[in-house]
């Protein structure tokens, strides 16, 4: 039996090319080998977690690579799940991440393992050699075999059980690659760069044909077969979505911070170990601050790239969290983040985008751009900005359909969103966010040129109206047997969690749609600016922290 916790190579660094999958093998198990655009090899149980289709049949697009089944697309680093077609709304429940194995690239070739105990180090033999990787040869014999015969096949050569590799003539290395019990893969490197090639590449192949036929004609009897157990997919992945408590459970350190724009600080976060949980665009985060406070921020770069990037707009006459961020949090500071959240999802499934930013708003913006420039979608990116020194992350502008709209007044500003605007047909849907006076006349304006309310998606950055709190009433938790008083001055938010109930909280101005509740029975009076006027109207959902009771109780989902 072959070490799990050993590393092997499987692949050639040239087998991993450009949008391509390579379809890999290691001890029992199948594994989709494929480099995204950044460069990161991603090696990964190759089956689709929806109806376990082979990964290596997908395609990459050099951030995600994309079942071609039923379309279900996963994030370069992370394997997590970043889009359902089954779902277009809705944003994929976190725990839908596919199963990775460690891959690095050194000496030519891809190594991995499935259960390493260390990090990977490159065999002696290898350090500080030019090679040259040789076309593997498959061998109907049990790796242990191979390694066995080897020293009395190869002319010259000495076998290294204990690193899978075998010493052969004039500079030649030759490693074994278990693929299962029966099965192994001869792949031979040559140390040095030879001055003919070709004439190396034909007769170092010769030599470990010959090596396979040996090995082959000893016809020892097979091994018992290797036992791999993979763990079944759960049929609660396709409950949508899951939404997270915005808690600190990461940690990343500030790997970047720079002036992304006047009075807007780009900070680059990466994680301390390991890989940080796929996001989607429009996901934010909740990034726990050094005074105290927490704060959501929207991640700026798309799908598939390392780590997350935020923007954030100095606000003196804020609550403090953008001052903080500003003054006091520096590059190698350490943070504790939630996992990313996103009630402001991208549909993948229109034939053309519309995405207008004014100002910070640009944040999510960018990252649906990226994503539907990648996936091939027409879109268009409309930037309002009081001038280009205001326009933020110019830089990640740069190949994007993009059309700035600088230094507008009021009326300059709602002309731009009419013609902006003009011409929604079926399937044409539109993302907005910016300041509340420029997301409520983008609304007034789509409405008046035909667009359906379920077309157009607004995030705010707070809820701009005046909140009224006097009220006082009772809500029943109809799934947790409680019956509570909400005083006036107090939300139902703040009741909730002040009695043990843990309802996902975030901007808590009735903005981000985070804390969400199911209402059952009574009449709600609706406070805030994230459900739309006919959800307003439908009476079944509620902001708990700002909106209250018509009626003397609610009854809620909870």
């Amino acid at each position: 039996m072959m070490d799990l916790a050993g590393w092997h190579p499987i692949a050639a660094a040239t087998d991993v090319v450009r949008r391509h999958v390579f379809h890999g093998q290691l001890l029992g198990r199948e594994v989709a080998v494929w480099r995204a655009d950044d460069g990161f090899v991603n090696v990964w149980e190759n089956r689709c977690l929806h109806r376990g289709v082979r990964l290596s049949m997908g395609l990459n697009d050099g951030r995600e690579l994309r079942c071609l089944y039923h379309g279900w697309r996963y994030a370069n680093r992370s394997a997590g799940c970043t889009y359902i077609p089954a779902h277009p709304a809705d944003a994929p429940a976190r725990r839908i991440c596919n199963r990775t194995y460690p891959g690095v690239e050194a000496a030519g070739m891809i190594w991995s393992a499935v259960a390493p105990e260390a990090e990977f180090a490159l065999p002696e033999v290898l350090v500080g050699t030019d090679p040259l990787v040789l076309r593997p040869v498959s061998v109907n014999a049990a790796p242990g075999v191979a390694l066995s015969m080897a020293e009395g096949l190869v002319p010259g050569g000495s076998v290294a059980r204990g690193a899978s590799v075998l010493f052969g003539q004039a500079g030649l290395v030759v490693f074994v690659q278990p693929l299962d019990a029966h099965r192994c893969v001869l792949r031979g490197v040559l140390l040095r760069q030879p001055e003919d090639r070709i004439a190396a590449l034909r007769d170092h192949d010769g030599l470990l044909c010959a090596l396979r036929e040996g090995i082959e004609a000893a016809g020892e009897a097979a091994p018992a077969p290797l036992e791999v157990s993979f763990q079944p997919v759960d049929e609660a992945l396709g409950q949508m979505p899951a939404r997270g408590v915005g808690g600190g459970e990461l940690r990343v350190q500030v790997t970047r911070k720079w002036a992304a724009a006047e009075g807007i600080v780009g900070v680059q976060l990466r994680a301390l170990r390991g890989v940080l949980p796929t996001f989607q665009p429009g996901a934010h985060i909740d990034v726990h601050l050094p005074n105290g406070m927490r704060r959501p921020y929207s991640i700026v770069n798309a799908p598939g790239e390392e780590g997350y990037t935020i923007g954030v707009k100095r606000d003196d006459a804020g609550r403090g969290g953008s001052i903080c961020l500003h003054d006091a949090v520096r590059q190698g500071d350490v943070l504790a983040i939630s996992a990313p959240r996103n009630t402001f999802p991208l549909r993948r499934d229109s034939e053309r985008v519309l995405l207008i930013a004014g100002g910070i708003g640009i944040t999510p913006m960018l990252a649906m751009a990226q994503a539907l420039a990648v996936q091939g979608i027409a879109y268009a990116l409309h930037v309002f900005a009081r001038s280009a020194a205001h326009v933020p992350f110019a830089e990640r502008l740069e190949g994007l359909a993009v059309t700035r709209h600088l230094g507008l007044d009021a009326a300059q500003t709602g002309a731009a969103l009419s013609g902006i605007l003009s011409g929604y047909a079926f399937s044409h849907h539109v993302y907005a966010c910016g300041p509340a006076p420029m997301l409520s006349a983008a609304r007034q304006i789509a409405a008046a040129q035909g667009w359906t309310e379920e077309a157009v998606h607004l995030e705010y950055f707070a809820n701009p109206e005046a909140i009224d709190d006097s009220s006082a009433f009772e809500i029943a938790l109809a799934r947790s047997a409680m019956t509570l008083q909400v005083p006036a001055g107090r939300t139902i938010l703040q009741v909730l969690q002040e009695n043990g109930v843990d309802l996902p909280s975030s901007c808590e101005q009735g903005a981000c749609g985070t804390c969400v509740c199911g209402v059952l029975e009574g009449d709600v009076a609706h406070q805030d600016v994230y459900l739309s006027a006919s959800e307003h109207a439908a009476n079944d959902r509620i902001m708990t922290c700002v909106s209250r009771a018509k009626s003397a109780r609610l009854v809620l989902d909870i």
